[in-house]
């Protein structure tokens, strides 16, 4: 009986050890965007199911496509949301190629529905040829920005390093634990 305990004992401690670094380097929820943006050519589109219900005017929000250079929201290109309340979505078209930030407001509550930066690639008519295959833009950049940067190998060994260090420590607790006598 006590051999089972304490396998189980350990065996919970090691997958702890383990999502540890998981846990660590996963953001908070509340960081996720409530909208998303796509790109086809020089097209942008936006989603959203944050903007449920309209405002006294009848309108769901107003999206906002801003530059590098723009700094708020009033000073990107609006557009306004259309949709029912389970999805609305605004575009814009003749984007020229470069990296944007698309900003969504809701008109009930005046409030944020997300934030979202994206990379518009590739020409204002975009040519499809029978004989190439198609090629997935590099599209949204969601989320903390962590999946656009490469980190090398460096650091991924350093911190497999670092997940090692805490197994093994976490053993070593344990059988020196184990090796001292059960007292109540």
């Amino acid at each position: 009986m006590r051999t089972k305990q304490l396998l189980l004992r350990s065996g919970l401690t090691v997958a702890a050890v383990a999502a540890l670094p998981l846990a660590l380097t996963a953001g908070p929820a509340a960081a996720a965007s409530g909208i998303s943006v796509s790109t086809s050519g020089s097209t942008v589109s936006v989603t959203t199911t944050a903007c449920s219900r309209t405002a006294a005017n009848g309108g769901w929000g107003t999206a906002s496509l801003l530059t590098s250079s723009q700094a708020n929201f009033s000073q990107g290109r609006q557009v306004a949301l259309s949709g029912t309340t389970s999805l609305q979505s605004a575009a814009w078209s003749s984007v020229s190629p470069g990296t944007y930030t698309v900003i969504v407001m809701c008109a009930y509550n005046n409030s944020t529905a997300g934030t979202q930066s994206i990379i518009v690639s590739g020409s204002a008519t975009p040519t499809i040829s029978a004989t190439a295959t198609a090629s997935p833009s590099r599209g949204v950049m969601g989320g903390l920005g962590g999946a656009t940067k490469d980190y090398g190998t460096l650091t991924l060994a350093a911190g497999g390093g670092l997940v090692a260090v805490g197994a093994v420590a976490a053993v070593w607790f344990l059988r020196r634990r184990r090796s001292r006598p059960y007292r109540l």
